[in-house]
């Protein structure tokens, strides 16, 4: 199998069955796969060749996720394109990874127009949903194509070394990485998602996307497919309006950051929806506080889960299942609701400190992985690619142990560690006390430049509407828990806690940002 024989498998089983849609437009897997084999015979027309990069450079929408699908037919590397990136940053990137097709939304075009000299690879330009005078439109695209014959580019093994996609690293540290992730990577995560987000229910599935196609919820859109299930699309989050989503096309899935279902859970607080179609409501990309989950649970049943992974080893490093988390909240195991997961069964993690020395189980050490999900590494940075696998093993950059049953807790990232007065605090070990705070909706944790301490402990926390609770309150609330050199040195309430373009808190843009305002005349 190739990823794409997934979905091929599930619209010659269930053709008219609905595959996607968003607020204007609908697509059966009939229908789909129609469109998604033209782009591929226009693809190929035009002059592509096996892993040439095709970006896809649009907000979440139906069309976009037919070119996404289109492109990986032809045998094109994917490159996703979050539009909550600057556009500097998103032209720097597809001209890195060499990008030689790219599909657009109109609503981009004068964005797309002033960089273009940037993109020195790129042989042709087509708009995903307008006619604009300068470039083909899709239909003239693939119109001009139709007689063609699409090259079956296959081979008995289903291409496992072929590139499915250059996916761009969070570049939270600098400019982003291009990870190299193959066929068979893709294959590996596509199975362990059937068995985990899918499992033996399988039919009904209604998935809806909010976070960015271009991120998570585009990879789960393939692993859906292969259960003939609906993919709603939203262009973004709005937590009052995924609820009503949820309650009228009775969803089954959705994927959130853990910012995103700390907003799902305190407007489910406050305004009553149906939400009992829901079977499970997975969490990624970080850490979870375990207040939140269990307030998830009491709202929306057993069906939170939460899965651990990055893009060098796409989201199935671990597994916490909704029973797990469900168990923990009610006494069972409660320990488990801190962790992310059993290690999933084709994963290997070992816990390393700095000289590779493997750690007994609940030391902390730097979380390394091997397995079938590990990327081969960055595109055109051998050196980078080198330096993240020292010791035989893919180093995460996160911080965490393990367990006897093979459970793995995340502490926090490497990078992210405060050290204070000579101790070494995690940012985690003091967000977690404070979003137990009933009044607190987010906390960001961040260590400031001190004179005295080398390293101030300082919260940024974003409230509950008509929440009273002041600085002072929430100091006197945590410190029993956490000590002297735990307890933040300050802490600032704003109106908002700054993300990342697939959702993250901005820990880098809320450091330098206080940096800035402490050297501001008063």
């Amino acid at each position: 199998m190739k990823p794409i024989d997934y979905f091929l498998r599930s619209a010659a089983l269930s053709p008219d069955e609905i595959f996607v849609r968003d607020k204007f437009t609908e697509y059966s897997y009939r229908s789909a796969e129609v469109k998604i084999r033209h782009i591929a015979q226009a693809l190929q027309a035009s002059g592509l060749k096996e892993n040439d990069s095709v970006a896809v450079y649009s907000p979440n929408k139906a069309e976009a996720v037919i070119c996404i699908f289109g492109a990986i037919l032809a045998g094109a590397s994917w490159v996703p394109v979050n539009i909550r990136n600057s556009v500097k940053s998103n032209i720097e990137y597809m001209e890195y990874v060499s990008t030689k097709w790219l599909f657009f939304d109109s609503s981009l075009e004068s964005e797309i127009k002033s960089y273009l000299d940037k993109l020195n690879f790129l042989n042709q330009l087509i708009c995903i949903d307008n006619s604009v005078e300068e470039y083909s439109s899709i239909e003239e695209f693939t119109r001009e194509n139709l007689d063609y014959q699409i090259e079956d580019i296959t081979d008995p093994f289903s291409l496992p070394d072929s590139i499915f996609s250059r996916w761009p690293t969070g570049g939270t540290t600098g400019p982003s990485k291009g990870v190299e992730m193959k066929n068979s990577n893709i294959v590996t995560m596509f199975e362990l998602g059937i068995k985990h987000y899918i499992g033996v229910e399988d039919t009904g599935i209604v998935h809806l996307a909010v976070a960015p196609i271009t991120h998570a919820a585009g990879l789960l859109i393939g692993i859906f497919s292969a259960s003939k299930g609906v993919n709603i699309i939203h262009e973004n989050f709005d937590a009052k309006q995924v609820l009503l989503e949820i309650e009228r096309s009775k969803v089954t899935h959705i994927f959130l950051p853990p910012t995103a279902f700390y907003d799902l859970v305190d407007h489910a607080q406050r305004f009553k929806f149906d939400t009992s179609s829901l079977r499970q409501i997975l969490i990624a990309a970080a850490p979870v506080a375990t207040a939140k989950l269990k307030q998830g649970v009491e709202i929306f049943g057993p069906v939170v889960a939460q899965c651990y992974g990055q893009a060098e080893a796409p989201m199935l490093i671990s597994m916490l299942p909704a029973k797990d988390i469900a168990d923990s909240v009610n006494g069972i195991n409660p320990n488990r609701l801190a962790s992310c997961g059993q290690v999933t069964s084709c994963t290997e993690v070992a816990i390393l400190d700095d000289l590779g020395k493997p750690q007994f189980n609940y030391e902390k050490g730097e979380i390394c992985i091997r397995g079938p999900l590990v990327t081969p590494g960055y595109y055109k940075k051998t050196d980078e690619t080198r330096e993240v696998r020292t010791f035989g093993w893919h180093h995460t950059g996160d911080i965490g142990f393990l367990d006897d049953d093979n459970y793995l807790y995340i502490v926090d990232r490497k990078k992210d560690m405060i050290i204070t007065g000579g101790f070494n605090v995690f940012a985690t070990e003091v967000e977690g006390p404070i979003l137990e705070i009933s009044e607190v909706l987010e906390c960001a944790v961040v260590g400031l430049p001190d004179d005295k301490w080398g390293e101030a402990v300082t919260a940024i926390v974003r409230l509950k509407e008509d929440s009273k609770i002041n600085e002072k309150e929430i100091l006197q609330a945590v410190k029993p828990k956490l000590g002297g050199y735990k307890t933040p040195k300050n802490i600032f309430i704003w109106s908002s806690i700054p993300k990342t373009a697939v959702g993250k808190v901005d820990k880098k843009l809320i450091r330098q940002k206080l940096i800035d305002e402490s050297k501001s005349p008063r």
